[in-house]
């Protein structure tokens, strides 16, 4: 796990390169812009149609059109609801520019500076990549639009986008940090491998959506973090593999000559 933690703190310093600085906040102003525009033609009209959905829910429903708090209550939750259901949509729009643009210019330009001794391998490609992209999308809007009706337990709503982003975060990021160095058969472990960090390094990384300004470069910077602590794991990998490689049996011949070039 101590990894996560180094990732983070290299994706920090990264931050200060104008050239890595202007791909982690552009996608965010876009896809800013685009969901504010669309919430305000769209917000009375999500309210309106929750606080419906609710009033024909039995008994529920009855105290809702019953009784004046109640409903001024419900009311608050769910333009509370409506709130939060626009940072997963803003994170995923932005992720999904980030994934398919602007990730790659980073990792060109991170990869000259600070992974050098990494050789490119080519086991992804651009196509892989926006392919990727688009089946975690897919399931990921197909599982939260199937947990709605959830959200309205307290804490679902909190809950579910954490988990649900940390799951497309390494989906998507997964692969693109290893798209250009690894191999296919390192793409495919790697990725496998390290499934919990990456979730938890994607689900930690999301919470970033939350803090005002912050929320702006959230996405782009889970995926540069993603490509610090992909590439540390494949250089770690590479060289661990190439040292067994080097060290056969104690003891034997060709051990010995291994080690004395080593030494």
């Amino acid at each position: 796990m101590q990894s996560i933690p180094i990732a983070i703190g290299r994706s920090m310093r990264s931050l200060v390169r104008l050239d890595v600085f202007g791909h982690l906040i552009w996608p965010g102003i876009v896809s800013a812009l685009l969901w504010i525009t669309v919430a305000v033609f769209s917000w009375a009209i999500a309210v309106d149609s929750i606080m419906e959905y609710i009033k024909g829910l039995g008994w529920v429903g009855n105290q809702v059109s019953t009784s004046v708090w109640v409903a001024g209550a419900v009311l608050i939750l769910v333009k509370l609801l409506v709130v939060l259901a626009f940072v997963p949509l803003f994170y995923v729009t932005t992720a999904v520019l980030v994934a398919t643009v602007a990730l790659p210019l980073m990792l060109e330009r991170v990869a000259q500076r600070d992974y050098t001794d990494l050789e490119q391998r080519r086991g992804g490609s651009n196509m892989g990549s926006i392919g990727n992209t688009l089946a975690a999308l897919l399931w990921f809007v197909l599982v939260m639009v199937a947990s709605l009706p959830l959200w309205l337990i307290p804490g679902v709503a909190l809950v579910a986008p954490i988990l649900g982003m940390g799951w497309l975060n390494q989906r998507i990021f997964g692969y693109d940090a290893l798209m250009r160095h690894a191999d296919r058969d390192e793409l495919d472990r790697l990725r496998q491998e390290l499934r919990p960090q990456m979730l938890l390094l994607g689900g930690g990384t999301f919470l970033l959506a939350y803090v005002p300004v912050a929320n702006i470069i959230a996405p782009a910077f889970s995926g540069l973090a993603f490509v610090h602590f992909m590439l540390e794991a494949l250089r770690r990998e590479r060289f661990e593999r190439g040292v067994s490689m080097l060290d056969p049996e104690p003891g034997s011949a060709s051990g010995d000559t291994a080690n004395s070039r080593l030494a």
